[in-house]
């Protein structure tokens, strides 16, 4: 049916880590959108990183589910991450919601760091 990604992954030359848990983020996130436009689970490309979208999908999961990361954050991550920028700390109208990324980041840095996804 669909060929495993992570053997593409690992096919494909220069197979690199993320800068940081945002990087990560947002690329999830735009892999996500690329599997929703061609209605597939998966994106069946070469993936220059040592995961998948579905990794990552895994690891947040397992982050909320115990409790590292809140609801709130994740509200906050998808929201920003459809607007494909950070919040702004310095605006008065996004001040909380930019802790709530700061604090979503952290947790998501120091798994993905255990996992050798983040340089």
């Amino acid at each position: 049916m669909f060929n495993n990604t992570k053997k593409l992954s690992a096919d494909c030359e220069g197979v690199r880590k993320f800068r940081d848990a945002e990087q990560l983020w947002f690329w999830f996130l735009s892999c996500r959108q690329k599997d929703a436009l061609i209605g597939r689970t998966r994106t069946l490309v070469c993936n220059p990183y040592p995961c998948e979208a579905i990794d990552v999908e895994t690891l947040i999961t397992r982050l909320f589910l115990s409790g590292k990361i809140k609801a709130e954050q994740l509200e906050v991550l998808k929201e920003f991450g459809d607007r494909k920028r950070t919040p702004n700390q310095h605006m008065w109208a996004e001040n909380k919601k930019a802790s709530l990324w700061s604090g979503a980041m952290r947790e998501i840095t120091v798994a993905a760091r255990e996992k050798r996804w983040i340089e």
